[in-house]
């Protein structure tokens, strides 16, 4: 006969690795979040100095980036969400490339911490979790043992009125 723990952790075992694949993401130093793998087209870490500055643009937007003959803006997703910002004059930048349709962005965070996977059904509402100001950029959260995990919205972010008022190319 089955032990009931055993089967209960197998099951959840089974469930987390059969869950959709999301990209984790250290926004700031105390902020994880998870973004849709299908989303995610490419992860960089690349030289600051390869993101070509724009004049006249909200602090959040760093700059063009010219990768493998296409041009994507990036964004500071953390300031972008108001959390702390990427320091400016960090040598590298974790960058992922969103993609959604036919519109791509860069985001830079603090640390790309790889892959982890997660049912629908683990997502909870965010209200009264997390501040309201992040709220319209987030599907939901992920209670974890120690802390809570952001999902992320992708359209949210790339339809962002920030973006659209001042990035015109």
């Amino acid at each position: 006969m089955d032990n009931p723990t055993t089967t209960k952790s197998q099951n959840q075992s089974k469930e987390i690795s059969s869950g959709d694949a999301y990209l984790k993401l250290q926004l700031d130093r105390q902020t994880p979040a998870v973004l849709p793998i299908e989303c995610a087209q490419e992860v960089l870490v690349l030289p600051s100095r390869r993101i070509a500055p724009m004049p006249n643009m909200p602090q959040s937007i760093l700059g063009l980036l010219n990768q493998r003959s296409r041009i994507f803006w990036v964004v500071d997703l953390p300031q972008l969400l108001q959390l702390s910002n990427v320091p400016i004059r960090a040598q590298n930048y974790h960058i992922a490339i969103l993609q959604v349709d036919n519109d791509a962005l860069g985001l830079v965070v603090e640390q790309i911490k790889g892959t982890i996977r997660f049912t629908k059904e683990q997502i909870q509402s965010s209200q009264g979790t997390v501040p309201s100001h992040l709220t319209p950029y987030l599907r939901g959260c992920i209670p974890q043992d120690n802390e809570i995990l952001l999902v992320l919205e992708p359209k949210a972010i790339l339809n962002c009125s920030h973006l659209h008022a001042n990035k015109e190319t």
